[in-house]
């Protein structure tokens, strides 16, 4: 699935060679039709079924994407990231359904006025699965190499984006970790519990002794999560074992000891329909990525369809506002006004996904509907906009300016089932008004190829990104961080400066009502009043699996946890 899911979510480019307080974790009762109602209460082993857990049993399971390296720290997509965190854990878990940050391998934490350093009191009973412990030391050597890299090892810097300010982590204590950083950081936070692309679970200080190459050895890979890795076979399959002694996941998921489950094979199985029949034939327990025309008929077999929003950005179309035509502010509201959303949702969207009504997803702190507004289907006002403009219709009904035809170049990833129709319905509509969007739509490896001629060659880079806070705004759209729609001091209209200021207030306080209206600020800016961002849809995790599977967790990234997951009959 896709995070561009990043810079993108799902493909962001490597900069790698290579949370007791009460709270839930977001779990499915399923409704009489088939289809899942979301429960939050945290119930885990209550979930969907039996009342009692049984242990043992493999659980087989099918992804559209395949792990191309085990190390959870590179990887960028959707299979690479549910699987690493499985191997890993994190210093907090974030409760899905209310964002709150509460406990997981740190007991406890504080943080000083100004943002900048953030102290973590940890558990002392945690270990990797080499025996070796899991404490300070191992905190500041993860962060560090994280952020830092290390050219020797192959290993490239890979927390710009998600840590940007790192300086150092303290290690006052054997198990206190004082995480430091140059500027005010309020998402650090939540980046302590972050899931989603090449996330910063914990490895060992072997497993950070090796290069790259020697990393893609699964076995070396060692973490503190509740399953170890067995086997990988790229692009075919990947095989994870229960981790004998587990017992610290995170208080909120109410999960004590290891996990039920022996073992999870993950198979990488591309085709939409060689995953639904499998599933139908017996020869899967589960499968993610699922199709939207299969999800009623495999509802009205007797599947479980079970779905979260990928919480974040929505798929977005991010505008270059460097090259022409998308540096004209009329061309980029045109896009927003020129589409039919409605016609979105009933023709290619399920009820497990929803259309874009912001450039947040509705679960994320500070979301602002913008959908009766900037983001109405107008057509006549965005003729009549591109019109003012100087765009006036040639002979074949694509607008012309100057000689130059408005042709925008559109370039996406096809690792969500929803993406290509998605971009299509939206190519449709937006011819009848004037504008030719060229599509582009490949996998992964082309797309992140493509990227480092984003700026000169494409007008539209259309992804997410996976991220439940609104600083995800300030990483993705800032100009001195994700820089995604190309600002410069040069930019068109475009005041840079405000820019920066306006998205950069989202890191100066953690006070929720005050995110919250930094987060509709800078919602106004980057939709309406430059127009940079064009949301499609919501994305969504679908999973369809049998009567015999429960207890699989999204977390608040979207992302599977299967420490509490369980097989009736425990085969």
């Amino acid at each position: 699935m896709s995070d561009l899911r990043s810079t993108i979510e799902r493909a962001e480019p490597r900069r790698r060679k290579w949370p007791w307080v009460a709270g839930g974790v977001a779990l499915l009762l399923v409704a009489a039709s088939g289809f899942a109602l979301t429960r939050t209460d945290g119930a885990a082993d209550r979930a969907a079924g039996d009342s009692t857990p049984v242990r043992g049993g493999t659980l087989r399971f099918a992804l559209i994407d395949y792990q191309r390296s085990p190390d959870p720290q590179w990887g960028t997509n959707y299979a690479e990231s549910l699987i690493g965190d499985n191997v890993t854990d994190r210093l907090t878990w974030q409760d899905p359904d209310t964002g709150k940050i509460t406990p997981w391998l740190a007991t406890s934490w504080e943080q000083n006025k100004d943002l900048t350093e953030f102290t973590f009191h940890l558990r002392k009973d945690v270990t990797f699965s080499d025996g070796t412990p899991f404490d300070s030391a191992a905190v500041k050597a993860n962060f560090d190499q994280y952020v830092r890299g290390d050219g020797k090892l192959g290993i490239l810097p890979n927390g710009a984006t998600l840590l940007p300010g790192y300086v150092e982590t303290r290690t006052p204590g054997r198990y206190t970790a004082v995480v430091r950083f140059k500027k005010p950081l309020a998402s650090f936070l939540q980046a302590s519990s972050f899931t989603a692309n090449a996330g910063p679970g914990f490895l060992s200080l072997s497993t950070l002794r090796l290069s790259a190459e020697e990393r893609t050895d699964p076995t070396k890979v060692i973490g503190t999560g509740p399953f170890v890795y067995e086997s990988w076979k790229p692009q075919v399959s990947t095989v994870l074992v229960k981790r004998k002694g587990y017992d610290w996941s995170p208080p909120a998921l109410r999960h004590q000891g290891a996990a039920y489950l022996d073992r999870i094979v993950f198979n990488t199985i591309p085709e939409a329909s060689v995953r639904t029949g499998s599933l139908e034939s017996g020869a899967l327990d589960a499968t993610l990525d699922v199709g939207t025309t299969d999800e009623k008929t495999l509802a009205a077999q007797g599947f479980t369809i079970i779905h979260r929003a990928v919480s974040g950005t929505p798929i977005v179309f991010n505008f270059n506002s460097q090259l022409f035509p998308t540096n004209d502010l009329a061309v980029r509201r045109a896009v927003q006004l020129g589409w039919n959303r409605e016609a979105l949702k009933k023709t290619v969207l399920t009820d497990s996904y929803s259309v874009g009504t912001s450039v947040l997803e509705p679960s994320v702190l500070g979301y602002a509907d913008h959908s009766g507004s900037v983001l109405a289907y107008d057509p006549r006002r965005a003729e009549r906009l591109l019109a003012e403009a100087g765009w006036a219709k040639g002979a074949d009904g694509i607008r012309v300016k100057d000689g130059r035809r408005l042709v925008i170049k559109l370039l996406g990833i096809n690792n969500l089932v929803v993406n290509k129709p998605a971009y299509e319905s939206v190519q449709q509509d937006l011819r009848k008004i004037g504008i030719d969007l060229r599509l582009t739509v490949v996998p992964i490896p082309d797309y992140t190829a493509s990227l480092a001629k984003a700026k000169t060659d494409w007008n539209v880079t259309a992804s997410n990104r996976s991220r439940n806070d609104p600083a995800v705004l300030n990483l993705q759209y800032s100009p001195e961080l994700g820089n995604v729609s190309y600002l410069t001091k040069d930019s068109p209209g475009i005041d840079r400066a405000e820019v920066t200021r306006v998205l950069g207030r989202l890191e100066l306080t953690l006070d929720p009502a005050a995110r919250a209206r930094y987060a509709r600020a800078a919602q106004d800016l980057l939709l309406d009043r430059y127009a940079l961002v064009n949301p499609v849809y919501n994305p969504s995790q679908v999973i369809a699996q049998s009567d015999q599977v429960h207890g699989i967790v999204f977390d608040a990234q979207s992302r599977n946890h299967f420490v509490n997951t369980w097989k009736s009959g425990g085969k």
